[in-house]
């Protein structure tokens, strides 16, 4: 299993004024433009943070997934949230041929925590022996930073104020605080049956 993000946010669509504004920065100064590849640094390992404790993409992405089997005949739970799209789905032979396997032949049903694909026809197209699966799909909240609900948003803004003002802290020192995971909370997956697709 490998999950490739093929995309990446562009610099344009980080929110560095307003994380300046956060961190109460002046502004007038010579300047005042030079932090600013420091702070977008500082937004990414963040946003990256805040990702990989919920399992949610903020600003959209394209992805891809390989597997070498369907968890279920019928259906595969997707490991992140939120999908908009399934853009190919692919299966590979025990030799590394790829073929593109038709948009008809399965659905995406969209969930704010476990999105899932069907078989449309009652069961997913079956996987060569040996060989695997690739999903390409679009995750994320939206294009742009107003797309990220504003509770994420702000522990973003909290969790990269806090690596700024302790960029020379000591690994064990860079504990997430507690006020950004209380408000991640509700997007953390709640892994029931061993982690199956339900």
């Amino acid at each position: 299993m490998m999950l490739i993000e093929q995309t990446s946010v562009p610099g344009t669509a980080l929110p560095v004024a307003e994380f300046k504004d956060h961190l109460l920065l002046g502004t007038g100064f010579t300047g005042a433009s030079l932090q600013d590849p420091v702070l977008e640094n500082y937004l990414r390992a963040a946003i990256a943070a805040i990702e990989a404790r919920t399992g949610k993409v903020l600003i959209e992405k394209q992805y891809l997934w390989s597997i070498s089997a369907w968890r279920e005949p019928c259906r595969q739970a997707l490991p992140l949230a939120p999908i908009s799209a399934v853009t190919a789905v692919r299966l590979v032979d025990g030799l590394g041929v790829a073929s593109a396997v038709s948009p008809a032949a399965y659905r995406l049903e969209q969930d704010m925590h476990r999105p899932v694909l069907w078989g449309a026809s009652g069961s997913l197209p079956r996987i060569p022996v040996s060989g695997g699966a690739e999903i390409e799909f679009l995750a994320g909240y939206g294009p742009a930073w107003s797309d990220v609900p504003e509770d994420l948003g702000q522990a973003v803004m909290m969790l990269a104020a806090h690596y700024y003002e302790n960029r020379n802290a000591s690994a064990g020192e860079t504990v997430m605080p507690f006020g950004v995971s209380s408000l991640i909370q509700r997007y953390r997956n709640v892994r029931i049956l061993g982690g199956g697709a339900k």
